[in-house]
């Protein structure tokens, strides 16, 4: 980066994200020592990075667990090992030979069974996969604008008690919002995300529990972030007393 001295305050936010090369690092740490400022940017940045991590980090579905176990009922249990005995082996010949045809309408059943359970299997390998490419892309945007040089953070309370943060970067025209401790929102009901430009709110996503989301839309122009409480699938503009409304750095 190259960063005169002048913008050493700059570097907070790639410095709490270790983003710096090791000769920028050193001269940062340097400054560090005898600047306030940056050692309380440093400390709000890390513990944002702290709580978006931690916001992003997903559990399996609930029905996940219950449909793996009912697949497991249905999973062949091999018998103990036992020494065969010669009368052992003069049965299971028998057996082997009566068991044939049976043996051949069993493959065919398993042959189904096992090709719905690859199916079952498939498709919860594409969901995983999904579910993975978007957690992938939303770290992606949300560590561009914390290790963007401009970084600014703003923290707020709603009036539901949740903890909010905003993370803003005016050179990449994005912001990440996360919440802590918000409650479940009412039935058929669900939280919106607003960017306030020019006095007109603007949809700006959804956050539907405890975690991080990037922003959606240009932050240039916009004054302040809002939180309302919506219809499921959300509206066009507010509908509801803002629950939050926090206004971004000049």
């Amino acid at each position: 980066m190259n960063q005169h001295r002048s913008d050493l305050h700059a570097l907070a936010a790639a410095y709490a994200l270790d983003a710096l090369d090791p000769a920028e690092r050193d001269e940062f740490a340097a400054h560090l020592a005898h600047c306030e400022e940056c050692r309380r940017d440093v400390a709000e940045f890390e513990a944002t990075a702290a709580r978006l991590a931690g916001a992003v980090a997903q559990d399996p579905p609930p029905a996940l667990k219950q449909r793996t176990m009912a697949a497991v009922d249905g999973v062949r249990r091999l018998p103990p090992q036992v020494p065969a005995t010669r009368e052992a082996h003069r049965v299971t010949r028998v057996l082997r030979r009566k068991a044939v045809p049976l043996a051949l309408a069993a493959s065919v059943a398993a042959a189904v069974s096992f090709a719905g359970l690859a199916a079952w299997q498939h498709q919860e390998s594409q969901d995983a996969q999904q579910q993975a490419r978007q957690v992938e892309q939303q770290l992606d945007a949300v560590s561009t604008v914390l290790a963007a040089p401009d970084a600014r953070t703003v923290h707020g309370r709603a009036t539901n008690g949740a903890l909010t943060t905003v993370v803003s970067s005016d050179r990449q025209n994005q912001a990440v919002f996360t919440a802590t401790g918000l409650p479940t929102p009412d039935e058929g009901k669900t939280y919106q995300l607003w960017l306030d430009q020019n006095g007109t709110m603007q949809p700006a996503g959804f956050i539907h529990a405890d975690g991080t989301v990037p922003l959606d839309g240009a932050i240039a122009e916009a004054t302040a972030v809002g939180l309302t409480q919506e219809p499921a699938g959300g509206s066009p503009q507010p509908t509801t007393t803002p629950l939050l409304l926090l206004a971004l750095p000049a």
